[in-house]
């Protein structure tokens, strides 16, 4: 009889152990996430994942070999509003998250797009927006909606989201292997336009001084994107928030942005 009391007390004394614990844990977790923004001031480093080479966001200068891209020059800003040094660890995409959750780093600047992620992780408001457009020759004035596409002709890389935008618009699809060479074809004159991506035809237009090309419409939902945070990240996402809203304010988001592409897409 004795024997069976013990024991039942030594599970009951084993099971509230544990439940302390986990419940210590818990509140170890909900503790650390409070004092991210507080640890950091302290470092005064603020620790961000990239990719660096996913130009023109983030990228190595042939020149310099330096790394910058609109997404490194946007997050310096920050950390300059914030008096954080900023340093940039480079990681593949297809590990980013996971080096985020791992504490490797403590955001993300790599335009990343909210998706199905907002359950996972945090996001900063948007510092970035853009949409599917339809290129053409210059002197090409048939083109100004896509109700114009049907039946013609698309440089498109076959994998790509923009080329199922072009099928449904009615085009026949010429396949490609990249946004280059769709714009050889179409200077050429074998197709007649290629959809792809606004802030990547802006950067490619405003850095090649190409006049043969031109942006004919825009086209789908526009799509933003955003500085992403490991869940919890509470004070933290706020002072990056209130640095992105000042330098809308202030002009200096659009600048940084013309500077990239020519026009203001932060908005």
């Amino acid at each position: 009889m004795k024997k069976a009391i013990f024991a039942v007390l030594m599970t009951l004394l084993i099971t509230v152990t544990a439940a302390c614990g986990a419940s210590g844990d818990n509140a170890a977790k909900k503790n650390n996430d409070k004092n991210l923004w507080s640890s950091i001031k302290e470092k005064g480093v603020l620790t961000v994942g990239t990719e660096g080479t996913y130009e023109p966001f983030t990228f190595h200068d042939k020149k310099t070999n330096q790394l910058t891209g609109y997404d490194v020059e946007v997050m310096k800003e920050v950390g300059k509003r914030l008096n954080l040094k900023v340093d940039f660890k480079e990681t593949q995409w297809d590990s980013m998250f996971a080096g985020l959750n791992s504490k490797r780093f403590d955001v993300i600047a790599n335009q990343v797009g909210k998706t199905d992620r907002e359950k996972k992780f945090d996001f900063s408001d948007p510092y970035t927006t853009s949409q599917a457009v339809v290129v053409t020759k210059a002197d090409n004035n048939d083109l100004k909606s896509a109700d114009d596409v049907k039946g013609k002709t698309a440089a498109q890389s076959l994998t790509s989201n923009y080329t199922d935008l072009a099928k449904k618009a009615g085009a026949n699809i010429e396949g490609v292997e990249g946004m280059a060479q769709s714009f050889q074809l179409i200077q050429q004159g074998r197709v007649d336009l290629t959809y792809n991506d606004k802030l990547a035809v802006l950067n490619y237009l405003k850095s090649s001084g190409n006049k043969n090309l031109k942006i004919a419409f825009e086209t789908g939902k526009p799509q933003t994107t955003h500085f992403a945070f490991r869940k919890g990240s509470g004070e933290l996402v706020d002072k990056v928030n209130a640095a992105l809203k000042d330098m809308k304010k202030d002009g200096t988001l659009s600048k940084i942005a013309k500077k990239w592409f020519g026009e203001d897409v932060s908005q």
